[in-house]
């Protein structure tokens, strides 16, 4: 039988308490970030927050399309854990990326110089998971759609 809480999926070495801990430490208004508005056709707007997880969780994970991370948040427990099961639709994920190119360079900086500063590429980043090889890249190569 499965556990009836998402929380029993995600241990405390899962790779995403490390990706939410850094996000949470950020102070992305300084970062240049724009909170998520909400559009006429009443999709609701989304924290800055959620959505930088959604793409750390995806850079990590070699997951750059806005309908591939989309597919994330329906499928991936730890996708569901990391956005508290908030299910933003591609166009959101598109447009948050478009709208925020300048802060995503000073983020993505900002984790690459915290993970080679623990030493964490090519190691275990938590407790068993291996940093991707494709983190090794640079961030502000994000895909676009």
């Amino acid at each position: 039988m499965l556990p009836a809480c998402v929380d029993d999926y995600v241990g405390p070495d899962n790779v995403v308490q490390f990706i939410e801990a850094f996000v949470d430490s950020l102070d992305l208004a300084a970062a240049g970030f724009e909170r998520a508005r909400p559009k006429a056709t009443g999709r609701p707007g989304l924290d800055p927050s959620d959505l930088l997880k959604l793409y750390i969780y995806g850079y990590l994970n070699r997951v750059r399309s806005s309908r591939r991370l989309e597919a994330e948040t329906h499928r991936n427990l730890e996708v569901i854990w990391l956005m508290r099961q908030l299910r933003p639709d591609f166009k959101t994920i598109a447009d948050f990326r478009r709208e925020n190119k300048t802060a995503f360079r000073k983020v993505f900086r900002e984790f690459v110089v915290l993970c080679r500063s623990l030493d964490l590429f090519g190691r275990e980043l938590i407790g068993g998971w291996h940093a991707a090889e494709g983190c090794q890249q640079r961030p502000a190569q994000l895909h676009q759609d």
